[in-house]
């Protein structure tokens, strides 16, 4: 079977792209807007890009009608957020947060997810999150730049937060504990529970 992407309609682009590659990691994104409204949304095209300077990018797709989401203007105005990594058992609050809320909605308030300050940027971050990124903005690129049908937001982190409940006898995170979800195709997510190792050669 081959796939001819130079012909496929942009849905089905996604989701032989979405089915394949993966798992994804999930971006938990929280921001505020200029009036002080709270927004917080996952993504998953999401990805460490670099690590000198530490380095986050999110994929932030346009709405259908055009528009741009909220997360995306407001790192625009702002040029701040907080990336938290997604636990199962934060799964749920997470999907709910995903609902297409009227602008000015906060989902922290929508969807009664507790949020603690952080410390180096104005944004909230989700109480309990096994990981959360305090990022700036390096540098926000549309793409394609032609015809942008998503902006690609490239996050420096600052300071993470990290749940000591995560880490191991070396202070090393531990995936067991982590137990992170991840994006599949679909409706379908994964846990981080199974893993294997190998040496390097």
């Amino acid at each position: 079977m081959q796939l001819d992407f130079t012909t496929l309609s942009p849905l089905e682009a996604y989701r032989w792209l979405a089915a394949s590659v993966t798992p994804r990691p999930i971006a938990w994104v929280s921001t505020r807007s200029q009036t002080g409204i709270a927004n917080l949304a996952p993504f998953s095209f999401f990805q460490v890009i670099s690590d000198e300077p530490p380095t986050l990018m999110v994929n932030v797709g346009v709405r259908d009608d055009g528009s741009l989401k909220d997360t995306l203007r407001n790192v625009q105005d702002t040029g701040e957020l907080v990336i938290q990594l997604v636990s199962a058992a934060q799964a749920e609050a997470m999907n709910a947060s995903a609902a297409l809320l009227a602008h000015g909605v906060s989902e922290f308030a929508h969807c009664g997810i507790a949020s603690l300050p952080a410390e180096r940027v104005q944004v909230p971050r989700v109480a309990g999150a096994p990981l959360a990124f305090e990022c700036v903005v390096a540098e926000v690129q549309p793409y394609p730049r032609e015809t942008p049908n998503c902006h690609l937001i490239f996050a420096r982190v600052l300071l993470a937060h990290v749940d000591e409940r995560v880490l191991d006898g070396n202070g090393r995170i531990d995936p067991q504990q982590l137990d992170l979800v991840g994006r599949l195709g679909g409706s379908n997510y994964c846990t981080t529970r199974d893993r294997f190792s190998m040496t390097r050669p």
